[in-house]
């Protein structure tokens, strides 16, 4: 019984059923995961991939689940490496310029990929329609990624709504939701969650912003919460603390926690203007930042558990009873933070990489440049082994050390742009190129 249980444990852990997996990119450690790959080493399967989404996969038992938007008439867009963190004001890429209207149709696409073969196990399309928004360059028609309890997988897509199906691919249940502008054209990517019998959606737009949670089972919608938000792509997440569990949101005006009834517990300002990365928590804190570029404050924060109403900083407070501590600039733009062991590691657009300690803040060493070479980062760090990784816009995944002194290992190339944050599970990677999945494993001897 007890190695039963033991087997059960460990196969739990090595599940990745939600973006950024169950415990924010850290996997559990497992000599069978591989730390060398290429396009043709190491790839237990590799599969073209229909359309384009830069959402990630998710993987339950032998389904790998993935989403796109094929373009029904056989055409998608040229791509090419962004570097998000050209300022506005050099006409980078959040500017109009790099904004794309499509007058075809779409087909938005939920896949079923067998863990083992590779193969296609089933595909069910949601809806085919002309995109009633346009998108930013470096965003997809299909970048909130699905997640799974193992019975049912869930597709949101903003701007469509949030549908359920079963494991074989039966559609269970639909809610279509209304269109709403999104900042500047650039359109959605917060994916949903899942707690205990409930979907989380958070829908941060220009006109009517809200945070809904859905029965899983029947998707009626249990309740819905306005927020006093525009546009913003962060993924809410559900802190489980010694106190309670709580649903949080960064925001571009307020970082907001609210209770599983929807009920607003605590919130401060203080972040960038754009909100990207997804809050994560670990050593009893709670992680929350957001940088974007053209902004001279950058915030990273450190939240203690059990604060209620307004818990914002003070002019020129680092730190309060709620907020542990805090730094004005360790907030990176796309790619969501990692703590891996008693570190808190800061992964940078541009190829920086940071340590501190994530208890106290203290800086563990200052910024290192990974590559002189890469576009950019946009997909977020993962580790396991005493390694952690970051994969750049071109493809190239660099190995670094885990640990108080920064040490470049390695680098793994698939020579083809990837903006999607991998999967890890079962002693394998699944990697999401712009035409590609990949399953990597360490090949047998």
């Amino acid at each position: 019984m007890l190695a039963l249980l033991v087997s059960t444990i460990v196969y739990a852990e090595q599940e990745w059923p939600q973006f950024r997996g169950p415990k924010s990119g850290v996997a559990a450690d497992d000599p069978a995961l591989p730390d060398t790959w290429s396009a043709t080493t190491n790839v237990a399967w590799k599969i073209d991939m229909p359309g384009r989404g830069w959402s990630s996969p998710v993987v339950s038992g032998d389904h790998v689940f993935i989403t796109a938007a094929v373009n029904t008439k056989g055409s998608e867009e040229s791509l090419k490496p962004v570097p998000s963190y050209t300022p506005r004001s050099f006409g980078g890429p959040m500017s109009g310029q790099d904004i794309a209207t499509s007058t075809d149709p779409h087909r938005w696409v939920l896949y079923d990929v067998d863990f083992n073969t590779g193969k296609i196990r089933w595909e069910q399309t949601i809806r085919t329609s002309v995109p009633s928004e346009p998108k930013h360059q470096k965003n997809s028609y299909a970048s909130e990624t699905p997640v799974t309890d193992g019975e049912r997988v869930y597709a949101y897509f903003g701007n469509l709504g949030l549908f359920a199906f079963d494991m074989s691919g039966k559609p269970v249940w639909s809610k279509p939701m209304d269109s709403f502008k999104v900042r500047s054209g650039w359109w959605h990517a917060a994916s949903p969650i899942l707690h205990r019998d409930r979907v989380y959606i958070v829908n941060d737009n220009d006109e009517r912003s809200f945070i809904a949670a859905f029965d899983k089972k029947t998707g009626h919608e249990i309740w819905r919460t306005v927020r006093e938000e525009g546009s913003n792509w962060t993924t809410p997440f559900v802190w489980e603390n010694g106190l309670r569990t709580e649903i949080v949101t960064a925001g571009t005006k307020k970082v907001r926690s609210y209770d599983l009834n929807g009920k607003l517990l605590w919130e401060f300002s203080g972040m960038a203007s754009i909100d990207i990365p997804t809050p994560l928590a670990a050593h009893g804190l709670l992680f929350i930042t957001s940088g974007y570029p053209g902004d001279p404050f950058r915030p990273a924060y450190a939240i203690r558990p059990g604060a209620s109403g307004d818990i914002s900083l003070k002019k020129d407070e680092t730190s309060n009873a709620f907020i542990a501590w805090s730094h004005p600039t360790l907030g990176p733009y796309n790619p969501s933070p990692i703590v891996y062991g008693d570190y808190y590691y800061t992964l940078f657009d541009r190829g920086f990489f940071m340590c501190h300690d994530a208890k106290t803040g203290k800086e563990i060493y200052g910024r290192q440049r990974i590559t002189a070479d890469a576009a950019g980062f946009t997909s977020s760090p993962w580790a396991y082994n005493g390694k952690i990784f970051a994969t750049s816009e071109d493809g190239d995944t660099y190995v670094i050390q885990a640990g108080p002194e920064f040490k470049v290992l390695g680098k793994n190339s698939l020579d083809e742009m990837t903006l999607a944050t991998p999967a890890v599970a079962h002693g394998s990677l699944i990697i999401r190129t712009a035409t590609k999945l990949y399953r990597i494993a360490r090949s047998r001897p």
